[in-house]
């Protein structure tokens, strides 16, 4: 328990590095929650985190009616990770990598925050947690399921963020998507499993 909360926390403050250091900078957004967030902060300036967690709690309702044990166990991931992406937004401007470099860097760290995350049995919000009760429910992939639901944020945000940031948001997540899967792949093929 202890070791899968460390990874869960390290999971977290790389996606807040990897959002407000390389995505927020270019108006990038990444896909499901996170996306959501994103898409609220530029289009009306709300903190990101905090519109996780109000969005998120529907998702989370369901998830503690159809698996309790997987409630328990994301939502310390959804607060740590809100958390991290407001806390670690006053460092934004730090420094600021080309567009290109931007969504590889941004998508890898957050691909592997979000990775870490799912192997510690947690999730950043509602939509990787639909993402886990999907995966077991039908046996897939959750990385891909989490591609399938960013695809569609994307395209929501499209209007707000524009043309060029969004085609370096489809790198971005693609980004993410390939490290998220990366980490999660071998779940059910080697015997690991949510707990």
């Amino acid at each position: 328990m202890g070791r899968d909360f460390g990874i869960i926390v390290l999971g977290s403050v790389l996606v807040g590095i990897g959002i407000n250091l390389f995505f927020v900078p270019h108006l990038f957004l990444d896909g499901g929650m996170i996306g959501i967030g994103l898409i609220s902060h530029y289009w009306f300036g709300f903190k990101p985190g905090l519109t996780m967690i109000i969005l998120s709690i529907p998702l989370y309702m369901l998830a503690f009616f159809m698996d309790k044990r997987l409630f328990y166990n994301s939502i310390h991931g959804l607060w740590l990770s809100s958390l991290m992406i407001d806390v670690i937004y006053q460092w934004k401007d730090a420094f600021i990598l080309p567009p290109m470099g931007s969504a590889l860097c941004g998508g890898a760290f957050v691909g592997i925050g979000i990775g870490m995350m799912l192997r510690g049995n947690s999730a950043t919000g509602g939509t990787d947690l639909l993402a886990q009760l999907i995966g077991r429910s039908v046996k897939m992939n959750v990385g891909k399921i989490i591609f399938v639901i960013d695809g569609l944020v994307l395209m929501v945000g499209w209007p707000v963020i524009g043309v060029e940031s969004f085609l370096y948001s489809l790198l971005a997540v693609s980004t993410v998507g390939f490290f998220t899967t990366l980490l999660t792949h071998h779940n059910h093929d080697s015997g690991f499993s949510f707990r």
